[in-house]
C-alpha cells in the first residue's frame, strides 16, 4: 500500500526544529535541525516519545547524501534492453495538404505509418492527445512521435505525397 507519511514539526526554543515521523511499522524517527545548521537523526523508544535511544550527527554533506538516498528514484517510463530510436518532429498543415479541414481520423496516420500524432499546435494554443474527430486547420503544426521512417511517412502523408 503506497501511503504518504505526514511528519510533525516541533519548534525547539533555542535549539531549532524537530521533525518526527512514525513509520507504518511503529518506529519513531526524528530529524533535529539545529539553529546552527547541524542535523541529527534520532530514534525513539516507542513506549516513551521523549526517550531517544540513539542519535546520529550528520554534517551537511552527509545530510544531503542521506536525503538523496531516501528520495525514491523516478522510474524511467521507457526502459529498454534494446535500442529504440524514437524521434519527435513538428509537421505543418499547409493549404496544399489534402488534410486541412479534415479530421485526424481521416489520416489513419498511426495505422498507416506506425507513428503517432501526439499533439496539435495552433496559434490559439495546444491540443495534447487530439481525438480522431479533431479537425485540422491551415497553419496547425502536428507533433509527431515515432521511428524516423514512421515520422517521415506521416510528413509525406500530410504533404499529400
Amino acid at each position: 500500500m503506497d501511503q504518504q507519511a505526514h511528519p510533525t514539526k516541533t519548534t525547539l526554543p533555542g535549539i531549532g526544529i524537530r521533525y518526527d515521523l512514525v513509520t507504518t511499522g511503529g518506529k519513531h524517527v526524528s530529524i533535529v535541525v539545529r539553529n546552527d545548521g547541524r542535523r541529527f537523526l534520532g530514534f525513539h523508544d516507542p513506549e516513551d516519545d521523549d526517550a531517544c535511544t540513539n542519535t546520529v550527527p550528520l554534517d551537511p554533506g552527509e545530510a544531503i547524501a542521506l536525503a538523496n538516498l531516501l528520495i525514491p528514484e523516478q522510474l524511467d517510463p521507457v526502459r529498454n534492453e534494446i535500442e529504440i530510436d524514437l524521434v519527435t518532429e513538428h509537421i505543418p498543415i499547409t493549404a496544399k495538404s489534402p488534410y486541412w479541414g479534415r479530421t485526424l481520423g481521416d489520416t489513419q496516420a498511426r495505422s498507416r505509418t506506425g507513428a503517432s500524432i501526439v499533439a496539435v499546435l495552433r496559434r490559439t494554443g495546444a491540443t495534447p492527445s487530439p481525438t480522431p474527430d479533431f479537425r485540422f486547420a491551415t497553419g496547425d503544426t502536428l507533433v509527431v512521435v515515432g521511428t524516423r521512417e514512421g515520422v517521415d511517412a506521416v510528413a509525406d502523408l500530410i504533404a499529400g505525397g
